[in-house]
């Protein structure tokens, strides 16, 4: 069943691995007893993301991202598996849904020339109220 990830994307499950291991911590016999820790390994490269967002993907691992391509999700924030688990699944489905946002380009402006006037106009009025607050000559 593959994963949604937007409305429009979605990523194969063979693009996605799991694997269960000891989580570390606090947790007692428990720890030492129960895999709940969860291990998510997924290959962007199975999937059909473009050149830009593949890249914005690989800006967003960052250290996740192993050198062979792989991006790594360790989740252990849970004492269950199951919820470890779907941690890992939502960390994962975040990150894809960052990347897949184009940034929208930046177009220089120029301040219109009424902008300019009303800053002009504020910065006067600002000085006239400062220079009232001066202490008069005569008025010792």
């Amino acid at each position: 069943m593959p994963i949604a990830i937007t409305s429009t994307f979605s990523i194969a499950d063979e693009s996605v691995s799991l694997r269960f291991i000891r989580s570390g911590g606090p947790g007692g016999q428990n720890v030492n007893k129960v895999a709940s820790a969860v291990q998510l390994r997924f290959d962007p490269a199975m999937t059909m993301l473009g050149e830009n967002a593949l890249a914005r993907l690989r800006r967003l691992a960052g250290r996740r991202m192993t050198d062979s391509g792989e991006i790594v999700i360790s989740a252990q924030r849970f004492r269950t598996q199951e919820h470890n688990k779907r941690d890992a699944f939502e960390r994962l489905t975040e990150m894809l849904q960052q990347a897949l946002i184009e940034p929208k380009v930046r177009r220089a402006t120029k301040p219109s020339r009424a902008s300019k006037e009303r800053r002009l106009a504020g910065k006067t009025q600002r000085g006239q109220t400062k220079s009232m607050r001066k202490q008069v000559r005569g008025d010792e």
